[in-house]
């Protein structure tokens, strides 16, 4: 019997601060994506959604928008800390968060340079006034990443034509093995050179010390790269029980960059209606399977403060997801969801940290609660048992109300 098990992740898409927000996030606590979204464009109508329950898990109706009796919704916090893309990912696929810690890459230069000579590799410590980061067999420089929060991450990056990819994951793999941050992130291109690293050093308020990503060129032409992160075991994750199972797995958009799924199939991409399309095109191929699409310009969108931005993205996901349905049998389940919050009018362009819809479409399915759910996890957790496989790591399955 065929069966198809979908999550699809409006990402940045939140429905309204955590309560724990204002103690670990202040300032999110007044965060609320939908509801900015729809002060600044009250006419704002998104039939598919609506008709999915949106209106439902988020509490209240708007002028164009209204609650859906039949629908089967409820909502998620989350439990990962902070609010992230990357980690939002991980704890959907199965993954217990570990909270991470924030320091600079100082103070874990000579474990990492140590740690990297155990294991037989070339080390040279570049020191630049009072601070210092390392390069790892003449090509691989791991130092602090500039772009996210300070301390948050680290990055590794390497000149392509001079060392393979898969080397420079074998390095950042080892990094990853010894500290303590929230991500590890390796990448590279073609083209550009060590000197061109070397030229795109930077430091920031006398304790950072990173490669500036921007200016490395790495992303010029064959950019490649993976995010490591903290706790995360790939193999008591949802893509990876599954394809051991046998069982087809499909990611599509920016989750394809940041979960593994060795065994299955991975497409990256970003524009909206470009991430739907393959989803459809997919579901209209695969009789049983598992597929998870993050639409990302969503997230984009909010990034830049721009709640018409915003709105239109919406409406494109809203049409792709109404020429999804048709092809949903009484045998599949279709998971709508977000990854945190990203409030385009809270004041500044970081994510926030707020509860997530879950609206839930079977079909012949009508009318189902599944309450507040602790972690989104249970998403993946529900995927497994729909499947029949083991279960991942974290998460409580709801699939006994679905059926």
């Amino acid at each position: 019997m065929s069966k198809r098990f979908i999550i699809i992740v409006l990402d940045g898409f939140g429905i309204g601060a955590m309560a724990d927000a204002k103690a670990v996030r202040p300032g999110d606590e007044k965060a609320n994506t939908l509801r900015s979204l729809l002060h600044d464009h009250p006419e704002l109508k998104l039939p598919t959604l609506e008709k999915l329950g949106l209106m439902n898990a988020y509490g209240a109706e708007s002028a164009q928008m209204k609650f859906n009796h039949q629908a089967n919704f409820g909502k998620s916090e989350l439990m990962h800390f902070g609010a992230d893309t990357f980690m939002g990912h991980q704890e959907i696929m199965g993954t217990l968060p570990r909270q991470p810690e924030v320091h600079p890459f100082q103070q874990k230069v000579d474990l990492v340079a140590q740690h990297l000579k155990d294991h037989g590799h070339q080390v040279k410590i570049i020191h630049r006034q009072n601070l210092r980061y390392v390069v790892c067999d003449e090509f691989v420089t791991i130092a602090d990443n500039l772009e996210a929060d300070l301390g948050m991450c680290y990055n590794v990056t390497a000149p392509l034509d001079f060392i393979s990819f898969e080397s420079e994951v074998e390095i950042a793999e080892r990094v990853r093995e010894v500290v303590t941050v929230g991500r590890v992130i390796v990448f590279g291109g073609t083209g550009n050179t060590m000197q061109d690293l070397y030229q795109a050093e930077e430091m920031k308020q006398g304790r950072y010390i990173g490669i500036a990503s921007a200016k490395s060129k790495s992303y010029e032409q064959g950019y490649q790269c993976r995010h490591l992160g903290y706790g995360v075991n790939k193999a008591v994750q949802v893509p990876t029980i599954l394809t051991k199972a046998q069982i087809p797995c499909m990611l599509i958009g920016k989750v394809a960059d940041i979960v593994a799924n060795d065994l299955g199939t991975s497409i990256s991409c970003v524009p909206t209606e470009e991430c739907l399309r393959l989803t459809y095109e997919a579901l209209q191929k695969m009789d049983t399977g598992f597929i998870c699409t993050n639409v990302q310009e969503t997230d984009l969108a909010g990034h830049s403060q721009d709640s018409a931005e915003y709105v239109r993205i919406l409406k494109q996901a809203d049409a792709g997801l109404a020429r999804i349905l048709p092809l949903l049998t009484e045998e599949d389940i279709l998971i709508v969801q977000a990854d945190h919050g990203n409030d385009p009018n809270i004041g500044s362009s970081r994510h926030t940290r707020e509860c997530v819809p879950l609206l839930i479409y079977r079909k012949g399915l009508s009318g189902v609660r599944i309450g507040t759910r602790r972690t989104m996890s249970d998403n993946g957790a529900t995927c497994c048992d729909f499947f029949g496989v083991s279960a991942p790591e974290n998460g409580t399955s709801y699939l006994q109300y679905l059926q």
